[in-house]
């Protein structure tokens, strides 16, 4: 059989998913995914592929990162077979979301492929779904094409709908191009599909109200991220340094934070300059940064004139 006609992908030697979907898509009528994870990366890769496809579904199966996913644990537990309200369902694709966008490069590429997203699911063009079980962890992609020739195909393996998944990761996926397969695969996905949560309106408001793709950020609000930016390794550090406080001492947050700063700047340069107004406490922020610092110590104090 030749190797451009090869029913396996694994992503390497030629043979990634990625570059399947673009030699076959652009003759599909209908795509449909079901997925464990969803991913903006995935799309950019396709989204010039999928130009041309009348119809697009994906469902995804809401494996989120454990982090996430704690957020609604114990409502989960309470609730029979391990599945999610519809409204726990939104909420926990909607922390979801603003996770991926966070974490995605900020690049012009990955704001014009959530646009685009965005775009194709209010034309209707597109349609997002979640099951509300985490127990989906199939990996399917169903394609029917235009014409005689080829009815439709089935690819499903390791590969979920992202960069690392199309084209980085080593994966294991099949294509089946028998009618019976495709009819099989696709009947199992229109159930699921039905037991599935609309989340096109919940993706579109999460984008557009809670990351940095707002159209709506105010020149305040982008003031206070710069400010938040620049100072967040200093807060992270405050909130996270175990200091032991002298009796009676207040626990007060700018003096911790310059506990903050102070060590990270000693860390850098092997030394550091505290001064400040008269009453602002340096003594006692000395008297912490101490504390974060390992080994002996030599505390030399110039005589206080009378």
């Amino acid at each position: 059989m030749p190797h451009s006609d090869t029913r396996f992908f694994t992503n390497t030697e030629n043979s990634s998913l990625v570059t399947r979907f673009a030699a076959t898509l652009k003759e599909a009528r209908f795509f449909d995914v079901l997925v464990g994870y969803f991913r903006a990366s995935g799309f950019h890769l396709l989204c010039h592929s999928l130009q041309d496809v009348e119809k697009i579904r994906i469902l995804v199966g809401l494996n989120v990162d454990e982090q996430i996913f704690s957020a609604s644990q114990d409502a989960m537990l309470s609730l029979p077979g391990n599945l999610l309200s519809h409204q726990e369902t939104r909420n926990l694709y909607s922390r979801q979301v603003v996770q991926e966008i966070e974490s995605a490069e900020e690049t012009q590429t990955t704001e014009e492929s959530v646009r685009i997203f965005m775009q194709w699911l209010q034309q209707g063009k597109l349609e997002l779904r979640g099951h509300p079980s985490r127990n989906i962890h199939a990996k399917v992609y169903i394609s029917r094409y235009r014409g005689n020739l080829l009815y439709g195909s089935v690819i499903t393996g390791s590969s979920n709908f992202s960069a690392s998944g199309l084209m980085a990761q080593c994966e294991f996926n099949v294509e089946l191009k028998d009618r019976p397969d495709v009819d099989f695969a696709l009947e199992r996905f229109e159930k699921l599909w039905q037991e599935g949560i609309a989340l096109t309106d919940i993706f579109v408001s999460t984008v557009q109200q809670k990351t940095w793709l707002s159209e709506s950020i105010t020149p305040y609000e982008l003031y206070l991220k710069v400010l938040y930016e620049y100072f967040r390794e200093d807060m992270d550090l405050a909130a996270s340094a175990s200091l032991v406080l002298p009796e009676g001492m207040y626990n007060l947050e700018y003096q911790r934070q310059a506990v903050a700063a102070a060590a990270r700047i000693l860390s850098r340069h092997n030394g550091v300059f505290l001064s400040d107004v008269v009453g602002l406490g340096k003594t006692y922020i000395t008297a912490l940064l101490l504390q974060t610092l390992p080994g002996k110590k030599l505390i030399i104090c110039p005589p206080c004139p009378l």
